[in-house]
């Protein structure tokens, strides 16, 4: 007796198992999409980090572009000059050009639409860069523009990409002290 009970137990645990997968409608799962190449998700990163502070740049009030949270730190027109000064180090060290630059000078850069129209330029060329590099190129190990070591290319963009979203972090604070929402973080429509 006890061994029919636990048989039908075992069957009816089956069966509820199998009942509940089919009436889930789910239909096998697909194999997950191929890997991108080292370089094209490097790019993407890059495109991506570059979206939102050109956002930003283009979202901000031209009126506040000289606004510093304190004396000592960049205003928010200088943190876009250096984010564009700093991207031609992958730029120029990928492409075989001098170094320029750090920050690119705010007096040369007067107005907003100058410097949204630099940021964009930096990115765009940047982006450029990748595209001719190939992953052959990226896996070049080139002289690290801010040491005196060999690197691969990809960590180089990688460096740089990150000192863009670490920026695009210092200007959120600039925003919320400004009590304003910064473009990514508003409500999608």
């Amino acid at each position: 007796m006890k061994r029919i009970v636990l048989l039908f137990g075992v069957f009816a645990v089956s069966l509820i198992v199998a009942l509940n997968a089919a009436g889930q409608g789910k239909a096998p799962a697909k194999a997950p999409r191929p890997a991108e190449s080292a370089t094209q998700e490097a790019l993407a990163a890059w495109n991506e980090v570059g979206r939102k502070l050109v956002a930003m740049a283009e979202d901000w009030p031209e009126a506040k572009y000289d606004y510093k949270p304190t004396p000592e730190v960049r205003s928010f027109a200088e943190q876009l000059l250096h984010v564009a000064g700093t991207n031609y180090f992958f730029t120029n060290t990928a492409m075989g050009k001098e170094l320029g630059p750090e920050d690119l000078p705010r007096d040369k850069y007067k107005t907003k639409a100058d410097i949204v129209a630099a940021l964009k330029k930096s990115f765009a060329d940047g982006a450029d860069a990748f595209k001719q590099k190939g992953d052959a190129g990226m896996s070049a190990a080139v002289k690290h523009p801010f040491g005196n070591y060999m690197a691969h290319l990809a960590s180089i963009a990688w460096d740089v990409t990150e000192h863009s979203g670490e920026h695009y972090g210092n200007l959120v604070v600039y925003y919320r002290l400004n009590k304003m929402v910064p473009p990514e973080s508003r409500p999608r429509r």
